[in-house]
């Protein structure tokens, strides 16, 4: 169904450590409207679509947004690479640090994890739009 390349769609190649800014950027891999939740969304609200060209086209940005999650995970772990806990701990990041190392998790800036509740498939192709461009809005 995949094909799968090796390298990003946009290659990643961060100089120096910044844990306090990967604190942020982690929002975008597992918060509430991040990568992981739109790449399930788009792929699941598929197949409630009523015309084929539609389905395709929602697993085609499905598919997009999954690579969009890889290189939102590999700017988190290159911005956390090699941090020490002080760095992590003076960043915000202590308790993710215990849990995770410099490992990417799917979770919200405010530590919360990745969840379900964030995504809607409601069956009705107006109601799961509508729920796509409210998620893919962009407030600044």
């Amino acid at each position: 169904m995949w094909t799968y390349s090796r390298n990003l769609q946009y290659p990643i190649n961060i100089k120096c450590r910044n844990p306090k800014l990967a604190k942020v950027i982690i929002s975008q891999y597992g918060g509430p409207d991040g990568e992981l939740g739109a790449s399930l969304r788009y792929l699941s609200q598929k197949f409630s679509m009523p015309e084929k060209k539609a389905m395709a086209t929602l697993n085609d940005i499905g598919t997009e947004e999954l690579a969009h999650l890889e290189m939102v995970g590999t700017l988190v772990h290159q911005l956390v690479d090699g941090a020490s806990a002080e760095e992590m701990e003076k960043a915000g990041l202590g308790d993710y640090y215990t849990d995770h190392g410099w490992g990417v998790f799917p979770q919200a800036a405010a530590g919360f994890p990745w969840n379900a509740v964030s995504i809607a498939v409601k069956s009705d192709p107006v109601a799961d739009l509508t729920e796509d461009l409210a998620a893919d809005k962009e407030d600044f």
